[in-house]
């Protein structure tokens, strides 16, 4: 079974950063997604999804250093619904997006893009990496992008 989500899309807000009781960091962001069709009629319509997006500990410190409202952003993460009950006892659900990696694919308000370090390096270690965090020297980041 597979719980894995890809998003490319643009930053609807700056990251809310919350530091909960235990230490551990969070950030809640979201991201606009947006597709293109034709109706009935043959006229264009533009659709646009908004998706909540959650990161934690180091990927949420991350996220507060470089994440800007209307950036473009590639992340990587997989779907958890929560469930409560309000103050009128009744059942509530929010889906999110569980972050695990991010990057910025543009980066208004910096001067060249890809030159702030921590935009390149994920958070957590995955398969082909350093302990560190960095990709080895020959990875080539683009090839791992599905576009």
């Amino acid at each position: 079974m597979v719980n894995r989500v890809t998003l490319i899309g643009n930053l609807g807000r700056d990251p809310e950063i919350r530091t909960l009781e235990t230490g551990a960091m969070v950030a809640k962001f979201s991201v606009a997604t947006d597709e293109g069709y034709r109706d009935t009629s043959g006229n264009w319509v533009d659709r646009v999804e908004w998706h909540e997006v959650v990161a934690w500990r180091q990927l949420a410190d991350r996220a507060q250093a470089v994440l800007k409202k209307g950036m473009l952003i590639y992340v990587e993460g997989k779907l958890s619904t929560r469930k409560w009950k309000d103050q009128n006892d009744v059942e509530r659900y929010r889906t999110e997006v569980v972050a695990n990696y991010f990057r910025i694919l543009n980066s208004r308000g910096l001067e060249k893009p890809g030159t702030d370090p921590a935009v390149q390096q994920p958070a957590t270690v995955q398969e082909g990496q350093s302990e560190g965090g960095a990709f080895p020297e020959s990875t080539s980041y683009e090839e791992d992008l599905p576009f």
